[in-house]
């Protein structure tokens, strides 16, 4: 099995990589691609999935900080 990849994109998505299955809260099972975005500003229009409405109106960069 390989090795899943989610990169938190600065003031955008995250990007998926790798054999996953996406499920909503009922149990119901999305369709994916191998590679795919998950939106994480709210104002996608294809929510759970990004669709570039962040652009402009977002802001997060997310960085990995240094353990004490």
């Amino acid at each position: 099995m390989s090795k899943i990849q989610i990169k938190v994109n600065d003031n955008g998505s995250l990007r998926i990589t790798g054999e996953v299955e996406l499920i909503d809260g009922e149990g119901n099972v999305y369709t994916t691609k191998p590679t795919f975005s998950l939106c994480r500003c709210g104002f996608s229009n294809n929510k759970p999935f990004c669709d570039g409405s962040h652009k402009g109106k977002f802001e997060s960069q997310v960085r990995v900080s240094a353990e004490d």
